[in-house]
């Protein structure tokens, strides 16, 4: 029988006022229950909130010397635990556990980085008008912030929402994706352990929409960060619109890489390769498109063709393995359904896309990287995001052609150009409507101490990471001091 998790509200591990659970099971095999995990409804949101307005009070006077070392020592339980951790997030999300340990280690580094940033949240001073005058700004927390993260990055995302709301003073309830909320879980043992004061961070796990929204109605929820669908991500900011709620949103991606005809092919293959098709495409930063010059195409496809055919899939836990298994059912059918769509649309579909099966595979959501040409700017698989991996190879004979496509589309969070020329690269990042540029690299990728964001419909709100989070989880009061007569 599985073993049962619970919610941690208030600094203890509760069952839902439901009474009800939801089971989570591994991607790669669909017959390992990993386990069964609370199915939390509108109450079980309210004691939550009860108990992070409760904790704010103390929480937001304590200094900031305090904040910052509790969350170095969370720093230090999570690194303690790595390999438990990594191999958590491996079972129930699917990707390798290369990648697995890479995403925990990265969660070690945004708690660290945020307990320095504690000793930077500082106001600034401003010339008055009135020479008795001293004008200044402080920065204050918003309160109780909600978090809803999803389920591709279960480490790295919470992390990055959460250390920046602590760090600056919140207190925080999270919602952690159903399809891995063990990993949510973990991080919750490791600010338990790290001795956090009870009711800063409470983590809730329930079945998608109707928590959701719970939470983002929840009186006393200040703010609300997410990360995921753009579907979803609409739904919430205009609730919290009609509830005067700050929000934050980073959504979908439609990412391109450009390759010049000067460009080492061996090296842009490579990171082509690895943008699309690691962690199974399920980023929002992985490379959708790769759009490439007349003069290479040839080439450039035979050697895409050839480096994603030698991909090894299998289960992530496995050493040899560099592609795993889609999350869920649902979701392969959705990539199964868009790869059909790009047939039926005429792209040429040349290497891949097909559901696995047999041997290893039978019990597990296992698809063959897919490589489609002749896409055009107009198909859906030029301009709507399938969210696994799925690559478009589409060309151009000019750069300016290049960035009109790469633009053409409404999400605009990464980009990567391939060229040997500082020119080429200097004219694709002056052009290019998108948060993220990388040159001669892939678009997936991000490092925790600077922003993280998208343009259009990407991202919403202020940037997440590094310095910038503090735009998001504080507020400005000005200060008019004169002393008295």
């Amino acid at each position: 029988m599985a073993d049962e998790y619970k919610n941690f509200i208030n600094g203890k591990w509760v069952a839902s006022a439901s009474g009800k659970t939801f089971d989570d099971i591994n991607p790669a095999n669909t017959a390992d229950i990993i386990g069964s995990f609370q199915d939390s409804n509108e109450q079980d949101i309210k004691q939550a909130v009860t108990a992070a307005k409760a904790a704010f009070v103390k929480w937001n006077q304590i200094p900031v010397t305090s904040r910052e070392l509790y969350l170095y020592k969370a720093a230090d339980v999570l690194n303690r635990r790595l390999d438990e951790v990594s191999q958590a997030l491996t079972r129930e999300m699917g990707k390798t556990l290369p990648e697995s340990r890479g995403e925990a280690g990265r969660g070690v580094q945004i708690l660290r980085y945020y307990a320095g940033e504690a000793r930077r949240m500082c106001g600034e001073t401003y010339p008055s008008d009135n020479a008795a005058t001293m004008l200044y700004t402080l920065r204050e927390p918003l309160g109780v912030v909600g978090l809803i993260t999803p389920w591709n990055f279960p480490v790295a995302i919470p992390l990055w929402k959460l250390a920046p709301a602590i760090t600056y003073g919140n207190t925080v309830v999270i919602r952690v994706s159903q399809d891995s909320p063990l990993t949510g879980i973990l991080l919750g043992e490791v600010f338990e352990e790290a001795g956090l004061p009870a009711g800063v961070v409470n983590i809730i796990t329930g079945l998608g929409r109707a928590t959701n929204k719970a939470l983002v109605a929840a009186e006393g929820i200040n703010a609300i960060s997410f990360t995921g669908s753009t579907l979803v991500g609409r739904r919430i900011y205009q609730r919290c619109g009609e509830l005067g709620k700050k929000v934050q949103l980073e959504m979908g991606g439609h990412n391109p890489v450009v390759v010049a005809a000067d460009a080492d092919l061996d090296q842009a293959v490579a990171f082509t390769v690895a943008g699309a098709f690691f962690s199974t495409g399920q980023k929002c930063t992985a490379t959708r498109r790769v759009i490439v010059q007349r003069d290479i195409l040839a080439e450039f496809t035979e050697k895409l063709v050839a480096k994603t055919r030698d991909l090894k899939l299998g289960n992530g836990a496995d050493a040899d393995t560099q592609i795993g298994p889609v999350i869920n059912q649902r979701q392969l059918d959705r990539i199964l359904e868009g790869i059909q769509q790009g047939v039926n649309e005429g792209a040429q579909l040349i290497c891949g896309g097909q559901r696995l099966n047999g041997d290893c595979y039978e019990s597990g959501f296992f698809i063959q990287p897919a490589v489609f040409t002749e896409v055009t700017p107009q198909m859906s698989l030029g301009q709507e995001e399938i969210f696994g991996p799925v690559l478009g190879v589409m060309v151009f004979d000019k750069l300016d052609e290049a960035i009109e496509i790469a633009n053409s589309v409404r999400y605009g969070l990464s980009a990567a150009i391939a060229t040997k020329s500082i020119k080429t690269a200097q004219h694709f990042i002056k052009g290019i409507k998108a948060g993220i540029v990388h040159v001669n690299s892939q678009t997936a990728g991000a490092e925790c101490h600077v922003p993280f964001g998208g343009m259009k419909q990407s991202s919403c709100g202020t940037r997440e990471q590094g310095n910038a989070a503090i735009e998001f989880y504080t507020q400005l009061k000005t200060v008019y001091l004169d002393l008295p007569a």
